[in-house]
């Protein structure tokens, strides 16, 4: 069973691929919390349309 792809968790794939932005222009330059990250980062991804539901 080596080699076999697994399924990513949740059915998303996600690609970063040609992206340009920094951790900061992502983030911001302040301390935020996790949540928060997760947050910034979930909307990233759906305002460039990045996510594959598969």
């Amino acid at each position: 069973m080596f080699g076999a792809k697994k399924k990513p968790f949740g059915g998303y794939a996600i690609s970063f691929k040609g992206r340009k932005e920094t951790l900061e222009q992502v983030f911001g330059s302040g301390k935020i919390a996790p949540s928060e990250m997760t947050k910034k980062l979930w909307h990233f991804v759906k305002s460039r349309k990045l996510s594959s539901k598969g």
